[in-house]
């Protein structure tokens, strides 16, 4: 193949093309646990969630309510993975396998979304969210009904397999993902760039702009206790059971079991067995979904 303007111009379509598919092959298990925002800005801040004060009846001048502010904010990080393709194999027409090449790029690199936003999840029992606790945590700051200090937990604690109790019916899901620009395809293919010139070397590329964070603690709960259906059955009670400040119920219905592919087996036998231990019926069948998610391994 010669090396002209246009024929490299139809390779690039022809790799980006086979890019655009494996992106579009990529799995989008996140959107069950993550609440997409798009930013125009390299940080965002999310003081604003703490919770909004509960309805009153209105007796008398209205009381006003001053939003909680957290000094919290979520900073976009750049992302890329790229692709060299030897001249030599342009020049003698050896691209038979380049396609699929491009095709599983454009598949790796869908996929990174999927590991940050479950990686976000995985490191919530170690990492802090916007009252500065951890987001799995056993003591996150609250006002009791009577307007004093009490904490609240929604972690299970142990040291075994990770496993998450989520109410995803809810304005916010457990993960912010804030992407400032999604994956695109570029490319270095000039005949006269300095990577051709220095290393015989067309190069292709993917970039993009997001980082995750976290929202609202009490809509999931995290635990790294044996996953039976005494630990269900506290996690869930806990989650229900959850109040905001001054006492006000949070009406809270956990509906996604999210567990790694090691507890896919006690995870089915919590939610989808008809009998329990000992043959008895099981009460917590169909209370919730069952996930199996890779990247929680």
């Amino acid at each position: 193949m010669l090396i002209t303007n246009a024929n490299l111009e139809a390779l690039r379509v022809g790799f980006k093309t086979a890019f655009q598919a494996g992106l579009g092959m990529a799995p989008q298990m996140r959107e069950r646990i993550s609440t997409r925002i798009d930013s125009t800005h390299m940080e965002e801040k999310y003081g604003w969630l703490g919770e909004l004060p509960d309805v009153r009846e209105w007796v008398g001048e209205r009381v006003v309510h001053s939003l909680k502010e957290h000094d919290y904010a979520i900073r976009e990080k750049p992302w890329e993975l790229t692709l060299g393709v030897p001249r030599r194999n342009i020049e003698t027409d050896n691209l038979g396998t380049f396609n699929a090449r491009f095709t599983a790029f454009g598949r790796s690199t869908g996929s990174k979304w999927e590991t940050l936003v479950w990686g976000a999840l995985k490191a919530g029992f170690t990492t802090e969210c916007y009252d500065g606790q951890f987001y799995f945590d056993t003591d996150h700051p609250v006002i009791a009904e009577d307007g004093s200090m009490t904490t609240v937990s929604n972690s299970g604690g142990g040291s075994g397999t990770n496993w998450f109790l989520i109410d995803t019916n809810h304005f916010l899901l457990p993960v912010i993902h804030q992407v400032g620009k999604d994956f695109n395809f570029v490319a270095k293919d000039n005949p006269t760039d300095e990577n051709v010139f220095n290393r015989a070397e067309f190069v292709y590329g993917a970039e993009g702009y997001a980082n995750v964070g976290y929202s609202l603690w009490q809509i999931a709960y995290g635990s790294k206790q044996t996953l039976d259906a005494s630990a269900y059955a506290t996690a869930r009670a806990a989650m229900t059971g959850m109040k905001g400040d001054y006492g006000r119920p949070l009406g809270l219905m956990p509906n996604l079991l999210a567990v790694p592919p090691a507890l896919e087996s006690a995870g089915r036998k919590i939610l989808n067995s008809e009998y329990g231990t000992g043959g008895v019926t099981n009460e917590w069948k169909g209370t919730a979904e069952l996930l199996v998610v890779p990247w929680l391994a």
